[in-house]
């Protein structure tokens, strides 16, 4: 059984996805111990909780001390088994991170998965859905993973009540070397729920004033919806770049969408091939089939991921530091 020591590095619950979802890939059972030791609420989250769950009826897997506040837990995985599946994280948790859980998993399943997850699509400390959609899951693909993901409906902090359903067709991993490219068009979506309309124009105005303004074409569509929560937010995105804000009470509108804008330029004038925060995202796929990209820098979650996927697999991972980072693993 391997062993990984929760408290390495980040020491925060990416190190538990991503230990599980190794697992479920390898087939080598996982202790995790001392599970975010240094939070203030230590120990799994019951978001963390639905996602590891929704991963052991996936890989019909035998798990101890899976419930909230555990700070230990096992995973033994099984067969991955494709099929539908419906997840109810609960009030807000976050959509994308259970989605990015299992999908490692999924690629390797006996047939084709639609899994159906009910929480939040935009919520702090994770990746937007649309992030996801139209960032993270276009890099995937790269590496040769088949997916598409659909939002039915948003959830915002902290009622939650959003509906995103992801379906993948399972099938070898690729090699992939990342390259720059030239920025484009930037695209995004500004949106809100139960607020005036107004909303989510004052914060795509915000942001296509910055991005123009720093040299850059935008065209960013509005979305207003009634759903059961009230949130609001911004997400944009340029090929394997992106950037997000969502609006907080007393906070204006304006000042969201230049957020936003303001990381997405500051991204877009990188020279890297993506942005700092799919770097991490990418490291369990730059494992599993290997390959090479760049990003604005080395992170701690980058670094942590680093250390937990070579926990599972014989593969030498580089991360060095110049101009710009760069990443690579030869299998």
């Amino acid at each position: 059984m391997i062993e990984i020591d929760g408290s390495f590095g980040e020491g925060g619950g990416q190190i538990v996805r991503t230990a599980v979802a190794l697992s479920a890939v390898t087939g080598d059972p996982v202790r995790i111990t001392r599970i975010r030791v240094g939070r203030s609420k230590p120990g799994l989250s019951p978001q963390h909780v639905t996602a590891i769950l929704a991963l052991a009826k996936v890989t019909n897997a035998k798990t101890e001390g899976v419930k909230p506040r555990s700070p230990e837990i096992t995973f033994q995985p099984g067969e991955i088994r494709g099929g539908r599946y419906e997840i109810d994280i609960g009030t807000a948790g976050s959509i994308t991170l259970l989605m990015q859980c299992l999908l490692p998993a999924l690629v390797r399943a006996d047939s084709p998965t639609t899994l159906t997850v009910r929480g939040g699509t935009d919520v702090k400390w994770s990746p937007t859905i649309d992030y996801l959609s139209h960032v993270a899951l276009f890099a995937f693909a790269e590496f040769g993973v088949k997916s598409h993901l659909s939002c039915a409906r948003r959830g915002y902090y902290p009622r939650g009540g959003g509906v995103a359903t992801m379906e993948v067709v399972p099938g070898d991993l690729k090699r992939a070397d990342i390259q720059a490219f030239e920025p484009g068009l930037v695209e995004g979506v500004s949106h809100s729920s139960n607020l005036p309309e107004h909303v989510a124009q004052r914060q795509s105005e915000a942001a296509v004033e910055v991005l123009e303004g720093s040299g850059f074409v935008a065209k960013i569509r509005c979305e207003t919806e009634m759903v059961p929560s009230t949130g609001s937010g911004i997400t944009l995105w340029s090929g394997r770049k992106g950037a997000s804000a969502l609006g907080e009470r007393g906070l204006r509108a304006e000042k969201v969408g230049a957020f936003a804008a303001e990381d997405m330029v500051a991204e877009l004038r990188s020279k890297a091939a993506v942005d700092r925060h799919l770097a991490d995202q990418l490291v369990p796929f730059l494992a599993l089939a290997g390959g090479s990209y760049t990003a604005p820098e080395v992170s701690r979650h980058a670094s942590t991921n680093i250390w937990t996927v070579t926990r599972f697999l014989d593969v030498e991972i580089s991360a060095e530091v110049g101009e710009v980072a760069t990443f690579w693993a030869d299998l």
